[in-house]
C-alpha cells in the first residue's frame, strides 16, 4: 500500500468517516484496471445520476401549488412573484452556469472525483430540502437556497457523466451509451413532471423526499464502484476567466428571467432599466470573457474547440433545440392545464398531476428513439439521425400548430409522440458527435460546454417563450376578458381593473393549478356580491377556457411558428457537421497542434 491512500481516508474534512471510508475505498481501485464490464458499471451509474439531478430540475414545475400552500404563501400576490420565478429559474440558472467550471475541473482533478462529490452535494441538498424549518417567505427563501446547492451538485454529475461514459466506452459503443445517458437526462425533465403531482398530492415534502435516498444510494456506489480511467492533468484555474463567464452568465440569465415581468405601464419588463441593465451586462461580461480566454494559457472555456465543425455545429443545433424543448414544455402545461384538461372536465386543482399524464407519449417517443438511433449512429454517423430528427420535430411543431385548442387527444398524442421520438432521434447521436470530436484530454471541458449550451437553452426558453405568449395575449385578452367578465355580472369598473392586470399574472395562475377567475375576483370580494349562479359559471369548468381560448391561440401560433423554425436552423446546422469522424485518441496527443490546442485533424472511425 502506498502512502498516498491513508492519506485519503483521512483527509481534513472528513473525520475518518464514511466519505474517508468511501474515499479510501475509491482510491484502493485506482491500482485495479477496469474490467471488461465496467462500462455497464459507468452507464448505469451516471444515468442514475443524470436522472435525479434532471428530475429534479423539473419536479418543482407541477408541485408549486402544493409547497406553497405547504410553507402558507401566495405565490401570485404582489410581492411574491420572485420567489416563484427563482424556484422555477434558480435550479436552471446554477446548472447553466457552472457546468463547463465543473467540466473543466473534472479535466484537472479527475471527472469521477468530481462527479462524486456531486452525488454528494446532491444528496446534502435534498436532505436539507425535506427539512425546511421556516414558513412563508423564509421558508422559499430556505427552498431556493438548498434548490441552489442541490444545483451545484447536479452540475457536477451533468458536467462528468458524458465524459466518463466516453472515456469507459470503445468509439463503435460510444452514441449507444451516451445515447442512453442522454435520453434519460430528457426523459428525466418530463418524468419529473409526473413524479412531482404524485407526490404533491401526497405531501410538498415528499417532493424532495424522492430525491434522498436515491441520491445517497447513487452517491455511495459511485465512490465504491467508479474509478478513473483518464490521465488527469493538473494545471492552473482560470479565475479571471470563471469570474466573468459566471457573472455574465448569471446576469444575462437574470434579466432575461426578470423580462417577463410586468413593468410600469406594460406587459413584459424590457424596457425595465434594470432588465436592460441586466441584458447589456452580461453579454459585456461575456465579451470580455471570450477575450480572457484567448489570452491566459489554461483557458476554462476552450474556444479553439470550435474550430472542430462537429463540435460547433453540434452545440448550436443542441441550443436552439434546447430553447424550443424548453418553450414546448411549458406552453404544453398552459395549454393542458388552462384550457383542454379543464374543457373536459377535470378540476383546476387536478390538473397539475394530469397533465403530466396526458404529456407522456413525448417522453415515450424520448426512451425510445433515444438507444435505437444513437446504436444505429455508431455505425452510420450522426449527421443523417440528427437532421432527421430535427426535420421531425419541425413537422410536429406545425401540425401543434394546425391544432384547434381543444384538440382530439388522438391526434395531439400522435404529436407529442413524433416530437420525443424527433429529439430522442437528434440527442443521442448529436452528444455522440461533440463527444467523439474532441481529444481525450478535453472531454470534461467538452461535455460542460455542450451542458452549458443546453441548460442556458432551457433557460432562454422560459423568457423567450413567455413574453412571446405574453406579447400575443396583451393585444386581445384584456378586452376579452373584461367583456365575459361584464357579461356574467361583474361590475364594469371591477371587470376592467381585473382585465388589465398583465397577462402574466393569468398565465402563472393556469400554471400552478390554480383557478384563474376565483384567484383574479376572489381578493377583492367580488364574487360574494355576484349570485350563486353567476359564481358557478364564473368558476366553472368552461368559462375561462372558452374566454381565452382565441387570445391563447393567438399566442401558440407565434411561440409553435418560432419554435419550428428554430428546429429548421438546427437541421441546418446538424446536416453541415461533416461526416462521421472521430477525434484520434490512441495517443495522449493526439488531435492536437504543436501547441497542445485542439486540431481539426481527426480519423476516421471504422
Amino acid at each position: 500500500m502506498s502512502g498516498a491512500r491513508p492519506a485519503a481516508a483521512g483527509a481534513p474534512g472528513d473525520g475518518g468517516g464514511i466519505r474517508g471510508r468511501l474515499l479510501a475505498r475509491s482510491a484502493r481501485l485506482r491500482d485495479t484496471p477496469p474490467g471488461p464490464g465496467y462500462k455497464w458499471v459507468a452507464l448505469s451509474n451516471t444515468t442514475l445520476g443524470v436522472l435525479i439531478a434532471t428530475m429534479d430540475a423539473s419536479i418543482v414545475i407541477i408541485s408549486l401549488p402544493a409547497i406553497f400552500r405547504g410553507i402558507g404563501l401566495d405565490p401570485l400576490a404582489a410581492g411574491n412573484i420572485g420567489y416563484l420565478l427563482w424556484m422555477i429559474l434558480g435550479y436552471l440558472l446554477v446548472s447553466a452556469v457552472l457546468v463547463v467550471v465543473l467540466g473543466r475541473l473534472g479535466d484537472m482533478f479527475g471527472r469521477v472525483r468530481i462527479y462524486n462529490l456531486g452525488f454528494l452535494v446532491f444528496a446534502c441538498a435534498s436532505v436539507a430540502l425535506s427539512l425546511d424549518p421556516f414558513r412563508a417567505g423564509a421558508g422559499a427563501l430556505w427552498l431556493i437556497l438548498w434548490r441552489i446547492v442541490q444545483a451545484f451538485g447536479g452540475s457536477m454529475l451533468t458536467a462528468n457523466s458524458a465524459a466518463i461514459l466516453t472515456d469507459a466506452f470503445p468509439a463503435r459503443q460510444r452514441g449507444m451509451a451516451l445515447g442512453i445517458n442522454q435520453i434519460t437526462a430528457l426523459a428525466g425533465q418530463f418524468l419529473g413532471l409526473l413524479a412531482g403531482g404524485l407526490l404533491a398530492a401526497v405531501d410538498w415534502r415528499a417532493v424532495f423526499w424522492v430525491s434522498v435516498p436515491v441520491s445517497i444510494t447513487g452517491t455511495i456506489w459511485s465512490y465504491l464502484s467508479l474509478r478513473e480511467t483518464s490521465v488527469g492533468g493538473r494545471g492552473r484555474v482560470d479565475w479571471l476567466g470563471n469570474i466573468t463567464f459566471a457573472c455574465g452568465a448569471g446576469i444575462l440569465l437574470a434579466g432575461i428571467t426578470y423580462g417577463i415581468q410586468p413593468y410600469g405601464g406594460h406587459s413584459t419588463g424590457w424596457t425595465n432599466p434594470w432588465v436592460l441593465s441586466g441584458l447589456f451586462g452580461g453579454l459585456f461580461l461575456l465579451l470580455v470573457f471570450g477575450y480572457v480566454e484567448t489570452r491566459v494559457p489554461e483557458p476554462m472555456f476552450r474556444l479553439s474547440l470550435f474550430t472542430v465543425r462537429a463540435f460547433a455545429a453540434g452545440n448550436l443545433a443542441a441550443l436552439l433545440t434546447a430553447i424550443a424543448r424548453g418553450g414546448l414544455q411549458f406552453m404544453l402545461i398552459i395549454w393542458l392545464q388552462g384550457i383542454w384538461l379543464p374543457l373536459h372536465g377535470y378540476d383546476f386543482e387536478d390538473t397539475p398531476l394530469w397533465a403530466g399524464i396526458f404529456m407522456l407519449p413525448l417522453t415515450l417517443g424520448f426512451l425510445i428513439a433515444g438507444p435505437v438511433s444513437g446504436y444505429l449512429s455508431d455505425r452510420f454517423g450522426a449527421r443523417l439521425f440528427s437532421t432527421a430528427g430535427l426535420l421531425l420535430v419541425a413537422a410536429s411543431f406545425l401540425g401543434l400548430l394546425a391544432l384547434p385548442v381543444d384538440f382530439d387527444y388522438g391526434a395531439f398524442a400522435t404529436l407529442l409522440l413524433l416530437n420525443g421520438l424527433g429529439q430522442g432521434m437528434f440527442s443521442a447521436p448529436n452528444t455522440s458527435s461533440i463527444m467523439g470530436s474532441v481529444p481525450a484530454r478535453y472531454r470534461g471541458v467538452a461535455s460542460g460546454m455542450r451542458s452549458t449550451f443546453q441548460n442556458s437553452g432551457t433557460a432562454l426558453s422560459i423568457g423567450v417563450f413567455f413574453s412571446l405568449m405574453v406579447s400575443g395575449l396583451a393585444g386581445t385578452l384584456p378586452r376579452t376578458l373584461a367583456a365575459g367578465l361584464h357579461a356574467h355580472g361583474v361590475p364594469a369598473g371591477t371587470a376592467h381593473e381585473v382585465a388589465s392586470l398583465p397577462p402574466v399574472s393569468t398565465l402563472f395562475a393556469t400554471f400552478l393549478g390554480n383557478n384563474p377567475i376565483g384567484h383574479l375576483l376572489g381578493s377583492g370580494g367580488t364574487l360574494e356580491q355576484l349570485t350563486a349562479a353567476q359564481r358557478a359559471t364564473l368558476t366553472g369548468h368552461t368559462f375561462f377556457p372558452e374566454l381565452v381560448s382565441g387570445p391563447f391561440h393567438h399566442g401558440l401560433t407565434i411561440v409553435f411558428g418560432v419554435a419550428a423554425g428554430m428546429a429548421l436552423v438546427s437541421a441546418l446546422a446538424s446536416a453541415l457537421r461533416g461526416g462521421h469522424e472521430r477525434a484520434d485518441d490512441d495517443t495522449p496527443t493526439s488531435g492536437h497542434d504543436t501547441k497542445g490546442q485542439p486540431s481539426c485533424r481527426t480519423a476516421r472511425s471504422s
